[in-house]
């Protein structure tokens, strides 16, 4: 058994707030037995108002928040998979990005989300992350004391094709933290969730922005961890908090050996028709 922590936060414009919420969480974590906490999407800053985050968005190496948890995680001896944080990028773009720091607060992985969310929902609820953010390019795997993590973010999760990716590396955790929103979450989070837990047979662990936030936003909560089998061990409701998971591994090579979906896998191209 391999014991995580799940954080779901209601992430404000203040990003020492928000900062001081992650420290508490990996504090009770580490006391409760747990090795790695999971957070959600712009953990550390949620802000809709461009003009008052910029300050606060600067490169990686120069954020005080980054600085910050890792400081954090090293205190408390526990991984911190940060679900995502905005940084300045070198092309004066932003980047969504995802952290993977160590229990000696050293920097295994970063992410960059590579699906931007431009979307259009109706009653005024409008979103282009690509005005003001730049898309990764690269899918990104890293080596943990709970095994090989697969690192996604939020709107990724509807693109089958980075999770395919994923699974051809065989990962034994895939993390997808996310800032739904409430008509999108109530319709496809459960079933999407699901979904890339069964096509990888890997665990999905899922941590999500909730509740009303400080810039006007409404984000639908529900973190999830489910199983290799679509299990779902967790699913919270619509308040913050944290919960801790059992994540049995051999549940992994159980399901594959089940089920070889993995192994039975053709490649599909222009040969068979595509």
């Amino acid at each position: 058994m391999h014991r995580i922590a799940v954080l779901q936060m209601t992430s404000g414009i203040d990003w020492r707030a928000n900062a001081k919420t992650i420290d508490d969480a990996l504090q009770e974590a580490a006391s409760g037995g747990a090795g790695m906490v999971f957070t959600p999407e712009m953990s550390g800053l949620l802000d809709r108002k461009r003009s008052r985050a910029t300050p606060d968005i600067v490169a990686e190496k120069d954020s005080a928040f980054i600085s910050e948890m890792q400081r954090s995680a090293a205190q408390h001896g526990i991984w911190l998979a940060l679900g995502s944080h905005p940084v300045l990028h070198v092309d004066g773009k932003w980047r969504n990005r995802s952290l993977l720091i160590d229990d000696k607060g050293q920097m295994q992985a970063r992410y960059d989300k590579i699906h931007l969310f431009d979307v259009t929902l109706g009653n005024g609820d409008d979103w282009r992350e690509s005005a003001v953010y730049g898309a990764g390019e690269e899918v990104v795997t890293a080596e943990t004391p709970a095994g090989l993590l697969g690192l996604t973010i939020c709107y990724d999760i509807r693109f089958p094709e980075l999770y395919r990716a994923l699974a051809l590396r065989q990962p034994d955790i895939i993390t997808i933290p996310a800032a739904f929103t409430v008509p999108t979450g109530k319709a496809h989070w459960s079933v999407l969730v699901r979904a890339r837990a069964i096509e990888a047979q890997a665990f999905v662990v899922a941590a999500a922005q909730c509740g009303s936030h400080e810039d006007g936003r409404s984000t639908y909560g529900h973190s999830m961890v489910v199983d290799p089998w679509g299990e779902v061990l967790l699913e919270m409701d619509d308040q913050p908090g944290l919960a801790l998971v059992d994540l049995d591994m051999s549940r992994i090579a159980a399901v594959r050996e089940k089920l070889p979906a993995l192994a039975n896998a053709r490649n599909i191209g222009k040969g068979m028709g595509a």
